[in-house]
């Protein structure tokens, strides 16, 4: 064989091992929202796939055990039971009546085990005693110091 023709070869494995991978990765990475309603009428399929869900943290729930904290995050009427079994500490913000964001995989008991947690505390901006909200069109609102 020559040359230039071991090397087209060789240099054709490598593009297409590469891209394979990188299809395979970006498979991998692929992450689904859903609402906690649309969790129920999930197929068997689609419920193996990495799953978003957002809700408050309901007040109270927040239970923290070693490697895991579990709570529960209620929306649109309804709740889901999840625990948290990432390495990543979380958030300052997660707190009772907090907005959570959840990502990781729904278990077959009907639990969400999550991996990542982001949160958003709700009461973070409030009006500053004494002002309404601004005419000018600022929104009149300061960060509230905790």
């Amino acid at each position: 064989m020559k040359q230039q023709t071991k090397f087209g070869v060789g240099a054709a494995i490598i593009v297409a091992t590469l891209g394979w991978l990188a299809w395979l990765g970006a498979q991998e990475s692929k992450t689904y929202y859903h609402t906690i309603v649309e969790l129920s009428s999930l197929k068997a399929s689609d419920a193996r796939h990495r799953i978003r869900v957002g809700g408050t943290v309901r007040p109270g729930s927040i239970a923290r055990y070693a490697g895991r904290v579990d709570f529960v995050i209620e929306g649109e009427g309804k709740s889901l039971a999840v625990s948290y079994t990432g390495t990543d500490p979380l958030p300052d913000t997660f707190v009772d009546n907090s907005q959570a964001l959840v990502e990781g995989k729904l278990a077959p008991n009907g639990a969400f085990v999550a991996d990542k947690v982001q949160a958003k505390c709700a009461s973070k901006y409030e009006p500053a005693p004494g002002q309404p909200k601004d005419s000018t069109g600022g929104s009149g609102y300061s960060e509230k110091k905790s």
